[in-house]
């Protein structure tokens, strides 16, 4: 069985598990599947907004299709929720990739 069999197995018994759904949007990443992954990261942030590892994934998803306004979007939103969760790491994370693509 796959990695993405397994955590489709267990998404079906807590759909709503966001390390689930975040790990199966990686799995879909190293696929090639942006499309898929795009819409697991995107329902996962608008169920739980403080999931923040997640914005940082997201946003570089949508640098690589070249949807930079929707990925600095992205990347302000999970700025603000870093804030908010006082995670200066993510913080630091998140605003040095927003830099790179800004500046």
């Amino acid at each position: 069985m796959s990695r993405i069999e397994k955590l489709n197995e267990f998404l079906k018994t807590n759909p709503s598990d966001s390390f689930l759904q975040h790990a199966l949007a990686l799995e879909y990443i190293k696929l090639g599947d942006d499309e898929k992954a795009r819409g697991l990261f995107e329902e996962l942030l608008n169920r739980e907004p403080g999931y923040i590892g997640s914005y940082y994934h997201l946003a570089k998803l949508l640098e690589r299709n070249d949807k930079t306004d929707d990925a600095v979007k992205v990347y302000e939103k999970g700025m603000e929720e870093a804030k908010k969760a006082g995670d200066n790491h993510a913080l630091g994370e998140l605003r040095g990739a927003y830099e790179e693509l800004t500046f």
